[in-house]
């Protein structure tokens, strides 16, 4: 038998194995996420998510915003495309911005699977295809409106397989994690968001939310932000750092 055509026939398996070899991962700390960056000084990263997709899930903290604003603070914004559907005029404002870093949430919001799988009862994308389509249609979206790349993507829920974060590096993203849980989705209390805000050190991610005024994230990241600035601490957002990530191996 023809050697060339024995070949074609391994590397074919080969790459059919490869397909629909199942995720082993699945969760907010899987291989290849971002979750702190290394910094000689004592920085600090904060993000804020923008959901959207319901009147509650798309509301805007802008007193938040203004704090940060009248602070001079630094930030990554992870705006989801619903978000940006309810509120363009602001969506342009932060954009425009220069304190501010425009990330990817994604398109629909949902957890990023190659699998279907689910968290929080939320279905997740479902093939390599639909990974992809969550990624690029927000991407597109906010290039539309901005003229500008996003660099950053955090999947709805901070869910994912190892296998849905390489197919979203292989787009040229990075999957923005965090290491500091800051607001639990602005369900934590003002004292107990500043209390995880203090716990942060140099390199640390933290996530919060900009879309739920009616939370304590306001109050408790004002208090932890001026406690953290007393004690020496600046604020980064994470193109800053970008040569300096560090992923989960």
């Amino acid at each position: 038998m023809n050697f060339n055509y024995l070949y074609l026939i391994l590397i074919t398996t080969v790459l059919s194995a490869s397909e629909i070899q199942p995720a082993l991962q699945w969760g907010e700390n899987v291989t290849g996420i971002v979750t702190h960056f290394h910094s000689e000084s004592k920085a600090i990263a904060l993000t804020f998510d923008a959901c959207g997709g319901s009147p509650k899930s798309s509301q805007y903290d802008e007193k938040l915003i203004e704090f940060l604003i009248d602070n001079r603070i630094p930030a990554t914004l992870f705006i989801n495309a619903r978000w940006i559907d309810s509120n363009p005029d602001i969506f342009i404002q932060l954009a425009h911005n220069p304190l501010f870093e425009i990330a990817n949430h994604g398109t629909a919001h949902k957890p990023l699977s190659t699998e279907g799988k689910s968290i929080y009862g939320i279905q997740g994308t479902t093939s390599e295809a639909e990974v992809i389509a969550e990624i690029e249609g927000n991407n597109g979206k906010i290039f539309a409106l901005t003229g500008k790349h996003t660099h950053f993507f955090r999947s709805g829920t901070a869910y994912y397989d190892e296998k849905a974060v390489a197919i979203a590096r292989e787009h040229g993203m990075e999957i923005g994690g965090f290491s500091v849980l800051g607001d639990a989705g602005a369900t934590f209390s003002a004292q107990k968001v500043t209390q995880q805000l203090l716990s942060a050190r140099s390199g640390d991610i933290v996530i919060f939310h900009m879309n739920h005024p009616e939370g304590g994230t306001r109050e408790g990241l004002i208090e932890g932000v001026n406690t953290l600035l007393k004690e020496g601490f600046t604020f980064v957002r994470l193109s800053e750092v970008k040569e300096h990530l560090i992923r989960i191996p």
